[in-house]
Formats: structure tokens, C-alpha cells, sequence
């Protein structure tokens, strides 16, 4: 089967400090990054054997923190972008880390979703580490969190970048009829996707493609559908992706984030982001 894989381990720690996010500025235990470690150890050994099975797997790493300050994230990289049977490699990152491992990926697997955090990089800071990944044609979008205060920092990036980077803005959700009409229209000149984003979907009882071909893997090889839906359907390790795939309908009211509602075949957003669907990025960005 083509599977699609989140995966987020034990690593709870970020070398950035974002008032909205409660894993700023925290520092793992050694015994936690020992546990996150292994964890990831082990399902990099799994996806290498899935090839055999006639698998063919995309997988996206999304920790809490910053997971490619850390060397096993870069290895897992490297190991699974040069996997026959992996279609697709990538992660979320702030881009803070070393990219000299760039150069030993697979260059058509690998992707980067890089989030800048405006009062935690400069932006020069941030543009040179985008301009690594653009000249060294490594796939990527770049986005951040479309609160008021981070407009002209938004605004300002988007005009530094080559035009063929895509820059999208995630909603701010948090406050009720946040955004004026004047706020819509700002932010969707810098992200002609971003009304796609804006809007919560009605997702309670409805078709997804998560729990049958889209899984949400925690460290110790629980699957969930989605990282939403609070229920295990399984583990990895011991159900295998045939013993966890059934058709699932949502079991939540709304689904309001971008790697939960592109899996609702209903919204047919295959149409703008075709192969980049799961990085972010759309049809005539910067893509392979």
C-alpha cells in the first residue's frame, strides 16, 4: 500500500522561545533524548523493511521542539531519502540547525516545511539558511503564524525570497474573528492559499483518508489517525500498516490545521499541491 506516516517521538525541547507554544526555550533530559533516539532508531529500521512487503511509504517528521538540532533526525534523513520504497522524506523545522547534511540526501525524497518565528531569527539569519535549501535545490515552503504583529515581517520575507518559494501563513485561530476583511486581503496577496487555511472544516462523520492510509505514529509504535483524535487504533510494530488500515470516518467536530484536513478527499487539495501535498507545496512552486 502507499502509506503516508506522521511521526512525532519523545522530544519535547525547542531552542526557541515563541510566547504560543508551550515547548519554548525547554531542554530534554538525557534520558528523554536517549528515549527519542532509540525510538526513532527503531522506526527507521521498520520503513526499511517495508519495501519487501511492497510498501511504499511518505513519512513526515513533526516534533514538539526542533528535532534537526539533533543528529539521529539528520541521520533518519539521510537514511530514509536514499530508501527505494520511500516516496517522500520530510520534516518541520525552524531552520536553525547545520545543513551540511543536505548534500548526502536524496534530493527528489527529501523536503523541508521550514517555520520562521519573527523575534526569534533575524530575518537575514533565516533567508541565508532558505538560500542553502534553494541552491542546493533542496524542496521546501516557508510559512509562520499570521498574528497581526508578525505582518510586516511576513511581508517583508516574502518580498526577500525567490518568487518560486512558496510562503504560506497559517490562520491564527486562537481569537474569534481575528482577521478584517483588510487583514484577509493582505495576507492573501502574500499566500494565494491562504482562504484554504483560514476556514474549519466540519470534519464529525466525514470520508478521511486517515486511519487507512495516513497514520499518526507516537515514539513507542502507537498509532493514531491523526494527531487530533486522541483514540490508539494500534501499533506499528506489532499490527503492521495492513492490520492498522480500515476506512475511518472523523470523529471530530472540525478540523481546522493543514496536515489533518488535506487528508479529506472531499476537498480535492491534491489539485493545488499535487506530489508536494505533504511539505506544502503547491503546483508551480519550487519542486523537483
Amino acid at each position: 500500500m502507499n502509506a503516508v506516516l506522521y511521526y512525532r517521538g519523545s522530544l519535547t525541547s525547542c531552542n526557541y522561545d515563541c510566547p504560543y507554544c508551550p515547548f519554548g526555550k525547554t531542554r530534554d533530559s538525557a534520558a528523554t533524548l536517549a528515549k527519542d533516539r532509540q525510538g526513532l532508531k527503531t522506526f527507521v529500521e521498520w520503513a526499511s523493511l517495508q519495501g519487501t512487503a511492497g510498501h511504499r511509504l511518505s513519512i513526515f517528521f513533526n516534533p514538539y521542539g526542533e528535532g534537526l538540532i539533533h543528529r539521529w533526525y539528520k541521520e533518519a534523513m539521510i537514511s530514509l531519502s536514499n530508501m527505494e520504497h520511500v516516496e517522500k522524506v520530510a520534516i518541520q523545522t525552524n531552520l536553525s540547525a547545520n545543513l551540511d547534511f543536505i548534500h548526502k540526501l536524496n534530493r527528489n525524497k527529501a523536503a523541508f516545511w521550514a517555520t520562521y518565528h519573527p523575534g526569534q531569527v533575524s530575518e537575514d539569519k533565516f533567508l541565508t539558511q532558505c538560500m542553502t535549501l534553494y541552491e542546493n535545490n533542496v524542496p521546501f515552503s516557508v510559512g509562520s503564524v499570521g498574528i497581526r504583529s508578525a505582518f510586516p515581517a511576513i511581508a517583508s520575507l516574502r518580498a526577500a525570497l525567490p518568487e518560486s518559494v512558496y510562503l504560506w501563513v497559517n490562520a491564527y485561530k486562537d481569537k474569534p474573528d481575528y482577521y478584517t476583511a483588510e487583514d484577509l486581503s493582505i495576507l492573501s496577496k502574500i499566500d494565494p492559499h491562504f482562504a484554504v487555511n483560514a476556514m474549519d472544516y466540519e470534519s464529525l462523520g466525514q470520508t478521511c483518508n486517515a486511519g487507512n492510509e495516513v497514520f499518526y505514529v507516537q515514539g513507542a509504535g502507537l498509532v493514531k489517525r491523526c494527531y487530533k483524535d486522541r483514540g490508539v487504533i494500534g501499533n506499528l510494530y506489532r499490527d503492521g500498516l495492513e492490520g492498522l488500515s480500515a476506512v475511518r470516518a472523523c470523529r471530530m467536530k472540525v478540523c481546522d490545521c493543514y496536515i489533518g484536513y488535506i487528508h479529506m478527499p472531499e476537498l480535492k487539495l491534491q489539485d493545488i499541491y499535487g506530489s508536494g501535498l505533504l511539505e506544502r507545496i503547491p503546483y508551480g512552486a519550487m519542486s523537483h
